[in-house]
């Protein structure tokens, strides 16, 4: 199973199609991407990424440090954030909610680190990905805006 919902490299999603597939999840979609926007320095590109498996995502970058994928999919959306081994380790401690320990058991461990897959359904899961937020970009010291 795919983790976005938009698939097809030769369709790139419109906004509209992205806002239609998130539908019930558009709330929490717009208010992390006010977050974004508003805290921290970097650009964003909507970017086919890593193929079928996955697909279309709004990508946050500053230079060539990335800050997280957000990929739409049916009724919400999945956040992607890469975090180190001492990054998985302090997310752990703050004492993440369902979706975010879920994730973080069923990522695969690099040397590097672990790719984290969250879906967003609630507003506890919006709080948790914030302070993720804020730990990947503490860990690539992605600035934040003044």
């Amino acid at each position: 199973m795919a983790v976005g919902r938009f698939t097809d490299k030769r369709q790139r999603p419109t906004e509209k199609e992205i806002r239609a597939a998130i539908g019930p999840g558009l709330c929490n979609w717009d208010a992390l991407l006010a977050h974004i926007r508003q805290t921290y320095v970097c650009a964003e590109e909507l970017k086919y990424l890593y193929g079928r498996s996955y697909g279309w995502a709004l990508r946050f970058r500053s230079g060539r440090r990335l800050l997280a994928n957000l990929y739409p999919c049916d009724g919400s959306f999945t956040v992607q954030i890469n975090l180190s081994p001492a990054g998985v380790d302090q997310a752990s401690a703050i004492a993440p909610g369902r979706n975010v320990q879920a994730a973080i058991e069923r990522a695969r461990p690099y040397p590097e680190g672990r790719w984290l897959f969250i879906s967003v359904d609630t507003e506890d899961d919006l709080a948790d990905v914030r302070a993720l937020l804020a730990l990947r970009a503490a860990e690539q010291r992605i600035p934040q805006k003044a």
